[in-house]
């Protein structure tokens, strides 16, 4: 079984936060790997697998990375595969401002797809999107996941109009 979606972080430090994303896809029965990718102790490693992710049948590549964040951008730089940055507060982060916009702010030529500071779900969630429009079977599965986001918020009002103050109108 080939991988669609590659998660990759800047150390195994992160994977507290990437394993969000590797629970999703799993969930979701989407094939992943998941690798530690440095940019700045191991960049001919990372441009290489850049360069070679797509021809390994790889689909979309979801990267998180903490403090100045290049890893997202460099991948982006050398991979025509959508990226997803998912950026990371680490322990020399600045409130994760640092990450944020290390991965936000790229430049024209080289997007990276942005999701939430530690929102690694968003992003998987995001690759199944992607995945989804050119796989029906997948389509359905984000169909349905969205019909259950739905539902939750049908009971959370079920279970708010039972709750009963003196000036309360519904």
């Amino acid at each position: 079984m080939n991988p669609l979606v590659s998660i990759i972080m800047g150390s195994t430090s992160d994977m507290p936060v990437m394993k969000q994303a590797a629970e999703f896809l799993n969930e979701m029965e989407i094939p992943f790997e998941i690798n530690a990718l440095s940019a700045h102790r191991v960049p001919m490693q990372v441009a290489d697998f850049a360069k070679e992710a797509h021809k390994r049948g790889v689909k979309v590549i979801i990267a998180g990375a903490g403090g100045a964040a290049h890893l997202p951008g460099v991948i982006a730089a050398f991979t025509p595969l959508p990226v997803i940055g998912v950026p990371v507060k680490s322990s020399i982060s600045m409130d994760g401002w640092d990450s944020v916009l290390s991965i936000l702010q790229m430049p024209a030529g080289i997007p990276v797809a942005t999701v939430a500071l530690d929102n690694s779900k968003n992003a998987a969630i995001l690759a199944l999107q992607i995945l989804a429009t050119s796989d029906s079977v997948l389509m359905e599965k984000m169909v349905e996941f969205k019909s259950e986001l739905a539902k939750k918020i049908v009971k959370a009002n079920q279970e708010l109009s039972q709750i009963k103050y003196p000036f309360k109108t519904n």
